[in-house]
């Protein structure tokens, strides 16, 4: 694509037009047009076809006010390419609406804007579009984010089949444990090393595991290991039950003991990938654990199987007996 001009000085916009320039415009690709149209002008690569996704987050429900800037950005554009990762995409743009409230300060959209920078940077993708407006309201942020994938090759939350296993990359419970931290709910949860706060702000989504021809269904875990696995079941007409003892903890959070196992499993803010792998072909992953990334290596962990009967979850103690949770997730409304 042919990239467009080099924008012209403006001496004479509106405040609104004055703001996106200022903050956004160094965020832009060449499908943005240097921001100065109504919609972004973009060509898919060769041979691939499109994928996308929308996720909001809303100040005081997705994140904190006293959060830095930076990690809000990167937070947003990674709850993003999570979904994206579940279905076997690469990340190739995004689009923003920004709802502004008047104690965001200038100073505090250039920090946003510097960690926009750092991670679309760092995962290959830059702004293509979006809109801003002013709120009464808390900040409201909604992130569109564009992927490609091989034609056949995205992997949908259906597919599985009574017998496949259940597996998850990566930890589970860091990021709701995290917020308690940040919240300084009581008693006070140890977090030494930052480690559990930082998973919090600062989700890693698994773009580029190669999920394609291994997992026959996946989706990212955003709202609750029991809930979302509990959607699976839901989307394949079929039962999920999951070994509680198998579930992957991090360090830090096998700390704190099993009296916070039911936050770890319900508490949501993980986004790592759960997904279906047919009996046939879990061998690879029983014999070698893990699964390469462009981002390092991910561990993936079995924690539990697909069977025929009534669509729902079931979680399984170490004895194996049946647990029960006040809420299996968390509920957007």
């Amino acid at each position: 694509m042919t990239a467009p001009p080099s924008p012209q000085p403006k001496t004479d916009l509106p405040p609104e037009f004055a703001f996106i320039r200022r903050h956004f415009l160094a965020l832009a690709g060449p499908a943005a047009l240097n921001l100065q149209d109504d919609a972004a002008v973009f060509s898919p690569p060769q041979g691939r076809e499109m994928v996308m996704a929308v996720d909001a987050m809303v100040e005081n429900v997705h994140f904190l006010p006293t959060d830095p800037p930076d990690t809000i950005g990167r937070k947003l554009l990674r709850c993003n390419l999570s979904d994206l990762a579940a279905m076997g995409s690469r990340p190739e743009g995004w689009l923003l609406a920004f709802a502004r409230p008047p104690h965001i300060t200038d100073a505090w959209v250039e920090q946003f804007c510097a960690g926009l920078a750092q991670d679309q940077a760092r995962f290959g993708l830059s702004l293509m579009g979006g809109d801003t407006t002013s709120t009464s309201g808390p900040l409201v942020l909604s992130l569109t984010i564009v992927g490609s994938v091989l034609p056949g090759q995205a992997i949908q939350r259906c597919g599985a089949r009574a017998g496949d296993g259940l597996w998850v990359s990566g930890t589970i419970g860091d990021g709701a444990l995290g917020l308690r931290v940040l919240q300084g709910v009581e008693p006070p949860l140890a977090d030494p090393t930052g480690h559990l706060a930082e998973r919090y702000r600062l989700p890693q989504p698994r773009i580029g595991l190669p999920l394609h021809g291994l997992a026959s269904a996946a989706m990212d875990v955003s709202d609750g290991l029991v809930q979302d696995a509990g959607h699976l079941a839901r989307e394949n007409a079929l039962h999920v039950r999951i070994q509680a003892d198998q579930v992957p903890l991090s360090a830090a959070a096998r700390a704190l003991g099993p009296a916070w196992q039911e936050v770890c499993l319900t508490g949501g803010d993980d986004y790592e990938i759960l997904f279906a792998v047919p009996p046939e072909r879990e061998h690879q992953l029983l014999s070698c654990p893990s699964l390469p990334t462009p981002y390092g290596v991910v561990p993936v962990t079995r924690i539990g199987q697909f069977e025929a009967g009534v669509p729902g979850v079931s979680v399984m103690d170490g004895a194996g007996q049946p647990m029960h949770f006040k809420a299996k997730g968390w509920s957007h409304l």
